[in-house]
């Protein structure tokens, strides 16, 4: 892969086929969002995640993904990588839709929020009182009752699933509202009310028929019209496009079977499940939905009031165990002293995960054609990024290297080096300013990057996580003068490809 220089707002798009290296080219950002991307730790950190989702594409065999790193509003990164349509070899970009299956649940979740802030609904109130028709037995005697605050903290006691087999392949029979509607009647609550965590399709599937009641549209106009629109998201639909199969949808995949073979997963449309899961949608239109969120504070209103969306975004259900964190819509997650929100999706053939970190305004975005963990890849591009985002965003960033710096030029030992037999490869990048190696591939790359002091010539060392000097790591050139391994105690790694 040929690396270049991030300019200011680069809109990366990485064509990337299903096991060769990944090409780089660049297209125009949106012209509006700043500077932080010319930050040179910034650069530096996205090289890195570009290095790093080239591997995972290839190792992990995904077809076509695109992904979106945002702080503020600022689109700091965008790739499109890989293929939209394997068999006939369309690389995907910047417009290219995937399903976003489960997070479509956060637009119903808004629309129901616009409903309680016009004094339409309660989130107390049963769901009978907006859904005459709401026939779910419910079971246990004693239970509080299911209500519109259950419906976005899953807590109803409600069954996951519509009464239909619509996970089911080949086909995916998902069933029309009417269909929802008749097989309520065959159903009945799982556990009583507020008792356990249940992740509901169906609830959300019954929030958004509220909304439709509420407001006397169709939820889809309704949606179009009170939450996409206002916030410029023209790329992101309500359902999946029919239009666009073939173009601009990607083609979806299975996980890989026992013979390591992805296979294509038919064309499918949520129908009657749509509130729940079946909008589709661009990296950079979720980007633009994570920005909104930055932005919306204090006492200013857009779309939703900034007090409601802090509703939103703070825990309103604490499953028993104590690992299960809801908000109303959003899924909520602690790691260290950091909250994350956001929600993932999952579809057949397609996996897709917003976080956003709301203190440092970072959010990290992933769709796949493929079925894989897309939260691993947020999370690790959070990982990389957000200490130089931070750092760029408080005018703390590292800036132009020192030239009076001895430190050899990197250039040279940067590229990619053989692991085999006992891993599959090492990319030795720059990082904060020196070298590091990072095997591939891996879950958690800023875990796993190792950084390297110079000695002098082409030795360098390990930095140990004390700061103490570690074993050597020595390059070695040809007679040419280039750089074609490095060897660590004794044993030496091949180069496979420069940079």
């Amino acid at each position: 892969m040929t690396h270049r220089a991030a300019p200011s707002n680069a809109l990366f798009l990485l064509s990337l086929a299903l096991v060769p290296p990944a090409l780089l080219a660049f297209a125009p950002p949106p012209p509006a969002w700043g500077q932080v991307a010319k930050d040179d730790a910034v650069a530096e950190a996205l090289h890195i995640v570009e290095v790093w989702l080239d591997a995972q594409m290839a190792y992990d065999q995904i077809p076509a993904a695109s992904a979106a790193i945002v702080h503020d509003q600022e689109l700091v990164w965008s790739a499109a990588m890989g293929v939209a349509h394997p068999d006939r070899g369309v690389p995907a970009t910047s417009e290219t839709l995937y399903s976003i299956c489960s997070i479509s649940k956060l637009f119903t979740s808004i629309a129901v929020m616009q409903l309680r802030d016009q004094g339409k609904l309660d989130l107390r109130d049963p769901v009978e009182k907006h859904l005459p028709w709401y026939a779910v037995e419910q079971r246990w005697e004693g239970s509080p009752p299911v209500t519109v605050e259950g419906l976005l903290t899953h807590s109803s006691g409600l069954p996951r699933e519509s009464n239909h087999p619509y996970w089911t392949g080949p086909d995916f029979p998902f069933p029309s509202e009417d269909e929802v509607v008749q097989g309520l009647r065959d159903q009945e609550t799982l556990y009583p009310a507020r008792q356990y965590f249940q992740y509901s399709n169906l609830g959300l599937t019954l929030a958004g028929d509220i909304v439709e009641e509420l407001s006397g549209l169709d939820y889809a106009e309704y949606v179009r019209r009170h939450v996409l629109d206002p916030l410029g998201m023209d790329d992101t639909y309500p359902e999946i496009p029919a239009a666009h199969r073939g173009a601009r949808l990607a083609t979806g995949y299975s996980a890989p079977t026992r013979a390591g073979k992805r296979e294509e997963v038919a064309f499918f449309q949520a129908k009657g499940i749509a509130a729940a899961a079946g909008f589709a949608s661009t990296a950079e239109d979720l980007a633009r939905f994570a920005s909104w969120q930055f932005r919306l504070s204090g006492d200013r209103e857009e779309v939703l009031h900034a007090h409601t969306l802090d509703e939103m975004h703070r825990v309103h259900y604490v499953d028993p165990s104590f690992n299960t964190f809801w908000g109303l819509g959003f899924s909520v997650r602690r790691t260290g002293d950091k909250t994350f929100v956001g929600h993932g999706g999952s579809c057949p053939g397609f996996r897709s995960q917003l976080d956003m970190q709301t203190d440092e305004k970072i959010a990290t975005i992933f769709m796949a054609s493929a079925m894989v963990g897309a939260g691993t890849y947020t999370r690790g591009m959070y990982d990389l990024v957000s200490e130089a985002i931070s750092a760029a965003a408080e005018g703390k960033g590292e800036g132009t290297p020192n030239e009076d710096d001895p430190s050899p030029d990197l250039s040279d030992y940067l590229g990619t080096y053989s692991g085999q037999p006992w891993g599959s490869e090492t990319a030795a990048v720059q990082w904060k300013g020196g070298l590091a190696l990072l095997s591939l591939p891996t879950e958690n790359p800023a875990r796993g990057l190792q950084r390297l002091g110079h000695d002098e010539g082409d030795v360098f060392y390990v930095i140990r996580s004390d700061g103490e000097r570690g074993h050597d790591v020595i390059f070695h050139r040809n007679t040419a003068g280039d750089v074609e391994s490095f060897s660590q105690h004794g044993n030496f790694s091949r180069r496979i490809e420069g940079e």
